[in-house]
C-alpha cells in the first residue's frame, strides 16, 4: 500500500506514546529482552515512520531492557542460489570473486523493511557478523546475544536465536503473523521431521588477512506458512 492508501486507512495518526501504550498492552515491559518483527504498511501512519517504532519499541522495553531485530543480507550469498531474481550462470564465479565482505555498519538489509534498516544504524547496535542472516541489538545483553555468530548454523545452536531463547526473549510481531518470525527457525533446526536436509551456501569472508570465497552446509529452511 502506497502512503497515499495508508493516510486514507488511518483513522488517527500513529505516535510514539501511542505505540507505547499499544506496546504496554500487548505485555512488553521495561527489563524485557525482544526480538521485534514490523511491518510498517500494517501499523497505519506513523508520525514520524520507523523511527518513531524503534523509539518505541526502545521505550517499551527500556535501559534495562534489549531490543533485537534481524538484519538479513541474502544479496551475500551464493549467487548460484538466488531465485528472486536469478542470474545468469556465466555471471556466478565474477559475483563470487567481487563479492563485497559484510560489514556490520555498511552492509544494508534486504527485503527487511524499512523499521529494520533504521535500527541497524541506531548509534548504540550491535550488529552479529554472519554473513547473510545477522542480527542487531541495542541494550545490556546486545554484546553477549551478537557474539560468535558462526558460518553455521546461521539460525541454529550457538546463533543469537538459542541465546535469545535461553534469555527467554520475547517475540513481538507488529503487523506480521508467524510466517515472518525469524524465531521459529531455530524450532526447525532443533526438530527432526522427514526430509530434513542440509544444503550448501557460500559467503565471502576474511582469512589470514585477504578475503575468500567459503563454501559451507547448513540447515535449508522453510520460509513458507
Amino acid at each position: 500500500m502506497d502512503e497515499a492508501g495508508v493516510i486514507a486507512a488511518t483513522d488517527t495518526p500513529v505516535t510514539t506514546a501511542s505505540l507505547v501504550r499499544d506496546l504496554r498492552a500487548l505485555g512488553v515491559t521495561e527489563g524485557d529482552v525482544v526480538i521485534a518483527h514490523v511491518a510498517m504498511s500494517k501499523l497505519g501512519w506513523v508520525v514520524g515512520g520507523a523511527q518513531a517504532v524503534v523509539e518505541a519499541m526502545l521505550a517499551a522495553v527500556g535501559p534495562t531492557g534489549t531490543l533485537v531485530m534481524p538484519t538479513q543480507s541474502g544479496h551475500l550469498s551464493d549467487p548460484a542460489l538466488w531465485q528472486a531474481p536469478p542470474v545468469p550462470a556465466a555471471w556466478v564465479e565474477v559475483i563470487r570473486r567481487d563479492m563485497p565482505l559484510f560489514d556490520p555498519a555498511l552492509t544494508p538489509t534486504r527485503a527487511m523493511g524499512q523499521a529494520v534498516e533504521c535500527f541497524r544504524r541506531h548509534p548504540d547496535v550491535i550488529r552479529s557478523l554472519h554473513p547473510t542472516v545477522s542480527f542487531a541489538a541495542v541494550g545490556p545483553m546486545a554484546a553477549a546475544l551478537m557474539a560468535d555468530h558462526h558460518l553455521s548454523p546461521g539460525l541454529g545452536e550457538g546463533s543469537p536465536l538459542s541465546k535469545l531463547y535461553d534469555a527467554d526473549a520475547k517475540v513481538l510481531l507488529l503487523g506480521v503473523d508467524h510466517g515472518n518470525d525469524t524465531s521459529l527457525h531455530l524450532a526447525e533446526h532443533r526438530a527432526t521431521w522427514p526430509g530434513k536436509r542440509t544444503y550448501t551456501d557460500g559467503a565471502a569472508v576474511m582469512i589470514d588477512g585477504s578475503k575468500h570465497w567459503v563454501a559451507y552446509d547448513d540447515l535449508e529452511l522453510d520460509d513458507t506458512a
